[in-house]
């Protein structure tokens, strides 16, 4: 169960919520999507899923509104997760009070982030491909005793 800034690593070592212990070792960054399963050197899969965080839910009287305050969130190269009817931002109490202050609401909410990858962002800082051929695979790790893993769709 990782965050949005854990869920975006190349290696680092992990432990599930059962406690297993291993060692993620891609060979780029990679966003481990909720819903996506890593596959242990011995076949194991072990399922990521998006923890609940602080955020700020985004809303607007109508549609116009809502994508003036997107462009004011994006003007501030900040991640947001854009909704057909909200848009959610980490948890910040100065751009709750800017949203308000231009006609929005802004609720202080707990619940997974999946903020947009950015159009210059690529896969190293949240567009992840699905469906690929190609799979990064672990490299030898023998100073622990960790399961390794690599990305699987």
């Amino acid at each position: 169960m990782l965050d949005h800034g854990d869920r975006h690593r190349r290696r680092m070592t992990m432990r599930t919520v059962g406690g297993l212990a291993f060692l993620l070792d891609l060979q780029q960054p990679t966003v481990l999507d909720d819903g996506d399963a890593l596959v242990l050197q011995d076949g194991r899969l072990v399922w990521v899923e998006a923890a609940p965080e602080p955020l700020l839910e985004i809303r607007a009287p109508d549609d116009h509104a809502l994508k003036r305050l997107i462009w004011h969130i994006g003007n501030r190269h900040i991640p947001a997760e854009i909704g057909a009817d909200a848009v959610y931002i980490g948890f910040d109490h100065v751009l709750a009070e800017m949203v308000r202050g231009l006609g929005g609401s802004a609720e202080a909410v707990e619940r997974p982030f999946r903020p947009e990858g950015g159009a210059y962002a690529g896969e190293a800082a949240g567009h992840h491909h699905h469906g690929h051929s190609h799979h990064d695979h672990a490299h030898p790790h023998d100073d622990h005793h960790h399961d390794q893993a690599h990305a699987h769709d």
